[in-house]
């Protein structure tokens, strides 16, 4: 009876992903990618900055740093000195130097100075896992991809989508529970879902659309 009803369960997510999704468009029909960008090699760039650090500083920081070195040939010579100074509010900074520098020199020698469309010659560069090859596929490219950022990971835990809280099993879960097509579009409303209302430390769930379907929220009202 237990393994059946297991199945059973199992079995609804992709209806209930299916719903969630469909409230969340009517809820933030807005939602994108937050990141400025001017092409896959800002963005991939950008997104590795963005590690441990919020979009909206990002922001602050990428059109001087794109203004001195705009292509992947002139960001590998860059002096790491000066990039450690321009992204130094992004936090990490001497870590993310050595990622944007090597990941820049891998690009210019081994791929023309292009941003590859493929997730294994992405994970491929140093500083690029699959969370930033998703972002760059998804939003540079227009490919489908879930990019299981902190606020994705987040929302879908919360909600029941899924079950772990490792970046690439809650990637394999919500790809598992919605369609191919709706991948990239997923990404954005968790995403913004948990920007705007799914907060980290105090989520508002007396306005959240998707409260009678969330795990979360039915936990807390079972007391």
């Amino acid at each position: 009876m237990a393994a059946k009803a297991s199945a059973q369960k199992a079995g609804d997510l992709p209806r209930k992903a299916a719903r969630i999704l469909d409230a969340l468009e009517k809820a933030h029909p807005d939602a994108r990618v937050y990141l400025d960008f001017d092409g896959p090699f800002h963005l991939l760039i950008a997104t590795i900055l963005s590690a441990q650090c919020t979009d909206d500083k990002v922001n602050e920081i990428t059109p001087e740093l794109f203004r001195r070195y705009p292509s992947a040939t002139e960001l590998a010579a860059a002096d790491p000195g000066d990039i450690e100074k321009l992204i130094h509010s992004t936090g990490f900074f001497r870590q993310k130097t050595r990622s944007v520098l090597e990941c820049s020199r891998v690009l210019a020698e081994q791929h023309g100075g292009r941003v590859p469309n493929d997730m294994q010659a992405l994970t491929g560069i140093r500083g690029v896992g699959r969370k930033t090859a998703s972002v760059v596929i998804s939003n540079a490219f227009g490919g489908q991809a879930v990019a299981a950022d902190t606020h994705v990971m987040r929302v879908s835990v919360r909600l029941g989508l899924a079950r772990v809280k490792t970046p690439e099993k809650v990637e394999a879960q919500l790809c598992a529970v919605i369609p191919e097509g709706r991948w990239t579009r997923a990404t954005h409303l968790l995403g913004t879902h948990g920007r705007r209302i799914c907060h980290a430390k105090k989520p508002d769930c007396e306005h959240c659309p998707v409260s009678k379907l969330c795990d979360f929220y039915q936990n807390l009202a079972a007391g």
